[in-house]
Order: C-alpha cells, then sequence, then structure tokens
C-alpha cells in the first residue's frame, strides 16, 4: 500500500522508470494507491499545466483512492505540521499515509523524514 507525494505522480506522468516501476509493481498485486484530496488541489493548480499534462495527470489519478480530508485527518494533520514543523500540505499528506497505513512515496526525504512513524519510500 502507497500513499503517493504530489512528487511521485508528477514523475509519473513525466515517465520517471523508478515512479513506473514502483506503481505497476503496486498495480500488479493489487496494492491499493491513496492519493490526499491536497495532493489533486496541488496537481492541478499550476497555470502552465497544459491539456495533455493534466489528462496525464487525471488519467493517473483515475486509477487512485482519493482520500478526502475530514475533521479527523484535519486534526492529525494539524497535530504532525505542529510537532514536526512541517507545511499544511505535507502535514496532510504524512497524516494520509498515516491513516491508511501505507508508505509515503516520494523525493522530498528531508522533511518527511522528521515523522518517525512514517514509513518512506524515496523515488
Amino acid at each position: 500500500m502507497y500513499t503517493l507525494d504530489t512528487n511521485a505522480i508528477l514523475y509519473y506522468v513525466a515517465g520517471d522508470q523508478s515512479v513506473r516501476e514502483l506503481v505497476d509493481e503496486a498495480l500488479l498485486a493489487n496494492a491499493p494507491l491513496y492519493v490526499s484530496a491536497i495532493t489533486v488541489a496541488e496537481l492541478l493548480i499550476f497555470p502552465k499545466l497544459s491539456p495533455e499534462e493534466e489528462g496525464g495527470i487525471r488519467k493517473f489519478l483515475s486509477i487512485c483512492s482519493i482520500i478526502l480530508l475530514d475533521f479527523s485527518l484535519a486534526d492529525r494533520a494539524g497535530s504532525i505540521g505542529r510537532e514536526y514543523h512541517l507545511e499544511l500540505a505535507d502535514s496532510i499528506i504524512a497524516a494520509t499515509a498515516l491513516f491508511t497505513g501505507s508508505t509515503l512515496v516520494t523525493r522530498n526525504m528531508r522533511d518527511f523524514r522528521r515523522v518517525p512513524s512514517l514509513a518512506l519510500q524515496c523515488i
């Protein structure tokens, strides 16, 4: 089970081999791929996003389980952000991985490794 950070999805859509292999292996094993709702917003906010890029992102998101932000998750994210000094989006993404009991796939090891209970996979 994996939760995908925003950068992991961007690298996947761009064709990064290491991310594609990880996602393909997860899909073959029927392992769920989780994405935080904040990640969806981060992916689609780029002003210079081409229609092709947006289509690739939306296609990828269609195979993922989107985890919505409710009070419980927001509360946990706030605690994580305060305790480990993470930005809001990263706090929500970390809380999502912990909530789902999944490994967070990211290139942002510097920030996320501050959360000791978070399982990480560097891509």
